[in-house]
């Protein structure tokens, strides 16, 4: 095959290469079951209904005394009602006597209420001596009562389909008994980094060599975002070790290259892709990031991702994680957001969506980026400012909306 360079002389507006790529990642239809403890940020394939009532029983809310409310009425500091103890219940126990009419019995926070009692007078509104209490305030039917099923009734849901879970979920299936559920399973995706120059971190570098920085900072972006990164090899600029590679890699939803997508004659994704299946785009009007390529082989989406590591993860931020986190069943991403003014003027690049990385400090957002190539421009940031395509100017001292990395 004759190499040659292929410049991107059609580029598409970033919205247009969102919706081609979300439209390619549909949200995965598998299940599987997961035990409780693995269940927060999973979403339920169906809806879990409690087996039980939460609480099982009525117990008591305060340490105190469980009482007929009846026998306190008139109660004061100066005219106590008298009971008799005849009974103490702490919480894990049944009690074993009836409260009947000018008894009581000592009960703990938590534990079973006994027949015939129907409120708790507070241990502090009480004095004792021996067996017998004196009741120093009157309480009503129900006081200080947690009743059997306030929390949740048996049959009413619990965690409904379809909405994730965080830990108030998981608590609430915790008190409903729930020790496993089925959820929708994460999208595996195949991360993998091209170019004969790439070296795994941990191996010594030879002359031309740089270690891999994009295969870990795509597989940290799955893994935050709902999906399940399987980390590939470094492929070197070979068509048939790509090929080669792509064939393992097609096992996984969804394949992230990065390199290989842009106009060299070493950057070969695109005929691979052209070769086994079809092109979905090729270059995005975006800055950094426009060497972007989608295509669809097999079904299976494959994103070739520019090589430079902001470009990359810039693009991961705009791109990949829209289309994981719908694959994952997730809402959509809404970064924390802060409005300051801008410290220094920056000049934008005309009909290019630009990612515009910036640091905060006194006050201002102050630009950060210093050059595709540099992973510094992002981890030295604090978030980062959208500039439209059709602005070429942002001046110093106007607002902007800084997303911040989180």
């Amino acid at each position: 095959m004759t190499t040659r360079m292929r410049p991107i002389r059609e580029t598409i507006p970033l919205d247009e290469a969102l919706a081609l790529l979300l439209e390619a990642c549909p949200p995965i239809e598998r299940t599987e079951r997961v035990p409780l403890d693995e269940a927060d940020g999973r979403v339920p394939a169906r809806e879990v209904q409690s087996a039980i009532d939460v609480p099982p029983f009525d117990r008591a809310a305060m340490d105190g005394y469980a009482v007929r409310a009846a026998d306190t009425f008139g109660a004061g500091r100066y005219e106590p009602r008298t009971l008799r103890c005849v009974e103490t219940v702490f919480t894990g126990q049944a009690p074993s006597r009836r409260v009947e009419p000018g008894t009581c019995v000592e009960i703990a926070t938590g534990a079973p209420m006994p027949e015939g009692a129907d409120a708790v007078v507070m241990v502090e509104e009480t004095e004792r001596a021996g067996d017998l209490v004196h009741v120093l305030t009157p309480v009503y039917p129900g006081q200080h009562v947690g009743r059997r099923g306030a929390d949740l009734r048996a049959g009413q849901p619990v965690a409904p389909a379809g909405v994730p879970l965080d830990p108030s979920r998981v608590g609430a299936l915790a008190a409903a008994g729930v020790a496993e559920l089925d959820v929708y399973a994460q999208p595996r995706v195949a991360v993998l980094s091209t170019g004969s120059e790439i070296v795994e971190p941990g191996r010594p570098l030879a002359p031309g060599q740089i270690y891999d920085i994009n295969r870990y900072t795509l597989a940290a972006v799955v893994r935050r975002h709902g999906g399940r990164p399987t980390l590939l090899p470094p492929v070197p600029d070979a068509i048939e070790a790509l090929e080669t590679a792509l064939e393992r890699a097609l096992d996984d939803d969804l394949v992230v290259f990065s390199g290989g997508s842009s106009v060299g004659v070493r950057d070969l994704i695109l005929d691979v892709i052209e070769r086994q299946g079809e092109v979905l785009f090729h270059g995005i009007a975006v800055k950094p990031g426009k060497p972007t390529v989608l295509g669809r082989i097999g079904g299976k989406p494959v994103l070739g991702m520019p090589g430079y590591p902001t470009s990359c993860l810039s693009n991961a931020y705009m791109m990949l994680v829209p289309a994981l986190r719908r694959m994952a069943r997730l809402p959509a991403y809404q970064p924390p957001c802060v409005r300051l003014p801008l410290a220094r003027r920056i000049v934008s690049t005309t009909g290019r969506h630009q990612f515009y990385t910036v640091r905060i400090a006194d006050g201002m957002a102050h630009p950060a980026f210093k050059a595709s190539g540099d992973i510094t421009s992002l981890s030295q940031a604090d978030g980062y400012i959208e500039i439209p395509a059709q602005t070429d100017i942002v001046e110093a001292g106007e607002i902007v909306e800084v997303k911040l990395f989180a």
